[in-house]
């Protein structure tokens, strides 16, 4: 199982990196000998990688990651670098690699702060890898400030580093940027091609895969969630019935309370399971002593976590709430493509009949109108307006129609 085995439906991307690894290889092994450099290359310092949500941008960019620092043996006898199997290519796809650093959006935005190690260690050698590989995992949150480090340090990188963004799409990128980036974008693949992966790498019943594929529209990460989780699937239940239920004022008030609670639990689960654990390692690491007794000098250490730590939970119940939004816009999206009478498949065929229900009670133009009230809470949401208001004013405009 190589590197490239989880990119799901990217096979033209995939080539590309493979043919870029292996040039990559070329310029490390000609340069630990002492040789002169290949001419042409496919190799560069700077990746962008941007596709739609579900995509894989993460996951093609830490595979790349992975074959850049591949040390298996096979490549001395011709085989292609990112096995999958051996140590570079293990610690790299988990995360643990001494010289893949991983930068990701805590909160809203990526601050200054959170860059400036990064940017430090990217003018350093390898401590023990081929190279030192820089991965920003959501390089659209950049804001002002920690854009123009990154800026800085892709202008003029060190000879064996390589930064890899990943963004929705290449306008989310400062121009001078991605002037400096090979821009590679994903696709999002097929309902097939996800369907195949869950049954094929988690073993899903075809019919559970094919679900789930469908129901996610080719979402990787939520087809396989939703697959393998039962909660999620519950949740997922509750958001389709909420259209049918939306006939007086009291009713969307309450269903937007409903889905804000929804996403403020998982943001609490998630906390219950990161918050304590980081923190009793940071305190371990400050030298705390027998009994939670903390060393002086060490308060303002802790407030940063807090802080993030609150961040975090504020993103994390923005994004609960952005798959809930997702999927009902998928299911008004199916009522529109019944009333339109298309003959394309519904994402939502375990909920036909709510589907074909709305279409009879309304016209394309109320279903479009209600498509355009999700999407301006989600605008709004991005706006940081409390997510309370947001979704009260969404309920109330899907029940006006």
């Amino acid at each position: 199982m190589t590197v490239w085995d989880d990119l799901v439906g990217q096979e033209k991307v995939s080539a590309v990196l493979d043919a870029a690894a292996r040039d990559a290889d070329a310029l490390v092994t000609a340069a630990a000998a002492d040789q002169p450099l290949p001419e042409t290359s496919k190799m560069t310092h700077a990746w962008l990688f941007t596709g739609p949500p579900g995509a894989g941008r993460n996951q093609a960019a830490r595979a790349f990651a992975a074959a850049l620092q591949c040390v298996s043996p096979d490549r001395a006898l011709g085989g292609a670098p990112g096995c999958g199997f051996c140590d570079g290519c293990h610690t790299a796809l988990l995360g643990t690699h001494a010289d893949v650093t991983s930068v990701a959006a805590v909160g809203s935005e990526i601050l200054v702060k959170d860059m400036r190690d990064t940017v430090r260690k990217s003018f350093t050698s390898p401590a023990n890898g081929r190279w030192q590989i820089i991965l920003v995992e959501d390089a659209e949150r950049l804001n002002e400030k920690s854009a123009n480090a990154v800026l800085k340090a892709v202008e003029e990188p060190a000879p064996r580093t390589v930064w890899l963004l990943c963004a929705p799409s290449i306008e989310d990128v400062l121009p001078t940027i991605r002037s400096r980036c090979r821009h590679l974008n994903l696709r999002t693949p097929s309902v097939e091609a996800v369907a195949d992966m869950l049954m094929r790498r988690d073993g899903i019943e075809p019919e559970v895969a094919v679900s789930a594929a469908r129901a996610t529209q080719g979402h990787v990460d939520r087809a396989r969630r939703l697959a393998t989780d039962p909660a999620a699937r519950e949740r997922r239940a509750a958001v389709l019935k909420l259209p049918l239920r939306l006939d007086e004022v009291g009713a969307c008030l309450r269903a937007a309370q409903e889905l804000v609670d929804a996403a403020a639990e998982d943001a609490k689960q998630l906390a219950e399971e990161m918050d304590g654990k980081e923190a009793e390692e940071l305190k371990a690491a400050l030298g705390a002593v027998q009994g939670g007794r903390m060393p002086r000098g060490t308060a303002g250490v802790m407030k940063e976590l807090e802080d993030m730590q609150k961040r975090r939970r504020t993103r994390t119940q923005r994004d609960s709430l952005d798959v809930a939004l997702g999927d009902l816009t998928a299911f008004y999206r199916d009522v529109l493509a019944l009333q339109l009478g298309t003959r394309v498949a519904l994402a939502n065929a375990d909920a036909e009949d709510a589907l074909e229900r709305l279409a009879r009670a309304g016209t394309p133009e109320s279903t479009l109108r209600r498509i355009e009230a999700i999407a301006a809470c989600r605008e709004a949401l991005d706006r940081n307006v409390a997510p309370l208001l947001a979704v009260e004013a969404m309920t109330m405009a899907l029940r006006a129609g």
